[in-house]
């Protein structure tokens, strides 16, 4: 066997994005492009805004000495001190450049977090349902995985939260806006938790890291403003990736920020930076932390998402679809029809319409719809949805 059987498991346990997209590649050729509606991925098909391409052109026109050559392994400095300028605005906390760390996006962001913190045997903690890959990130680094439960509202159940968190607890991780649910944690939850943890510390004599992934911080609905995890909680990490917000997903860039108000930061971020080499990442793209710099404040067309979610959701709750109404991110999680939610998505398949069972993601009974995609697909789609509404009594 050419792989180990850990790994083998795992491609067979978490490959459910993967096989719908290969599901997708199959039905295209055997129906044609135009007639298969592939709402597995989340692949953003908008362009970078305006300012991006202006930044590329400038940068190609007249590039700077070196721009391509190694830079620290923290990134360069005037990028690292423009994301926090950005934080500054957005939060009202005093950043420095010394409080950041660029990344290859926020996976490896979220690699060097892990392996800069964790001993073996440490717990890490994230809600369902949660992006699959938070378990192979926590494997990576000799961490084990404990899921946490969440409502019908997909917030966090603190009650439940207490009873798991035990002396090996490390590190809890949110994602919020949540994919694959589109929940926002509001604020007074986060100081919630907040408190929590720091009782749970008092109690065990341990440290725990709150892991605020955040690559869809800026995608957010209904005139909401961002709940900001750091005031609530000192020891807070966020990780950031420009890959939704400026619609670069393929780039690989993002950021760590570690709360000014940590008392060991210094120590933290030196952590980081060496975990950014000698994972293999070395450093972050250095064209994209060129092109980034002047774009902390600039976004894709949110209001472009919001009118997508708002006729899909319609659409759906009209067909008799039990639907939680996303506030963020892309993406849509109903409840499956059956019982079995990937029985479900394989009968959408019928119809050539490909979603992802919420098993996936941690939450059987549900799946997932993404909408970051043409209109024409999300239209195409809805006589498939239409017809399994029928076929299952909706």
């Amino acid at each position: 066997m050419a792989v180990s059987q850990k790994v083998a498991r795992f491609v067979e346990e978490g490959g459910w994005i993967r096989r719908m997209f290969e599901a997708g590649i199959a039905l295209k050729q055997q129906y044609g492009e135009d007639k298969v509606f592939d709402l597995s991925l989340g692949n953003p098909v908008v362009e970078p805004p305006p300012q991006f391409h202006q930044e590329l052109r400038r940068l190609a026109e007249a590039p700077p000495a070196g721009m391509h050559r190694y830079m620290p392994n923290a990134g360069y400095a005037e990028t690292r001190d423009a994301v926090a300028s950005g934080l500054r605005e957005e939060t009202g906390i005093s950043f420095s450049m010394r409080e950041i760390v660029m990344t290859c996006g926020a996976a490896g962001g979220l690699n060097v977090v892990l392996k800069t913190i964790l001993n073996p045997g440490d717990e890490v903690m994230f809600f369902a349902p949660y992006f699959v890959e938070y378990g192979y990130y926590t494997d990576n680094h000799g961490g084990v995985p404990v899921i946490a439960p969440t409502d019908s509202n997909f917030q966090p159940d603190l009650t439940a939260l207490e009873g798991l968190i035990t002396p090996r607890t490390r590190a809890i991780f949110i994602n919020s806006p949540n994919n694959p649910s589109g929940a926002v944690y509001g604020a007074d939850m986060l100081k919630d938790m907040g408190d929590l943890l720091r009782r749970k510390m008092a109690q065990y004599g341990t440290e725990i890291f709150l892991i605020s992934d955040e690559p869809y911080r800026r995608i957010i609905y209904d005139g909401l403003t961002y709940p900001q995890v750091f005031p609530h909680y000192e020891a807070s990490i966020v990780v950031h990736s420009h890959a939704k917000d400026l619609a670069l997903p393929g780039e690989r860039i993002g950021y760590i920020a570690v709360n000014p108000d940590y008392a060991e930061r210094a120590e933290l971020v030196d952590g980081f930076t060496f975990c950014n080499r000698i994972l293999g990442f070395v450093n972050a793209p250095a064209l994209m932390q060129h092109a980034i710099r002047a774009l902390q404040g600039v976004s894709v067309d949110v209001g472009d998402y919001q009118r997508k979610r708002d006729y899909l959701y319609g659409q759906l709750t009209e067909m008799g679809y039990s639907i939680f109404k996303p506030q963020g991110a892309f993406y849509l999680f109903p409840r499956s029809p059956l019982e079995d939610d990937a029985a479900f998505v394989e009968e959408l398949q019928r119809w050539n319409v490909l979603t992802v069972p919420g098993r996936g993601f941690g939450s059987p009974g549900y799946f997932r719809i993404s909408y970051c995609l043409q209109d024409s697909v999300l239209e195409g789609a809805m006589e498939g949805f239409s017809r399994a509404a029928k076929r299952f009594g909706l």
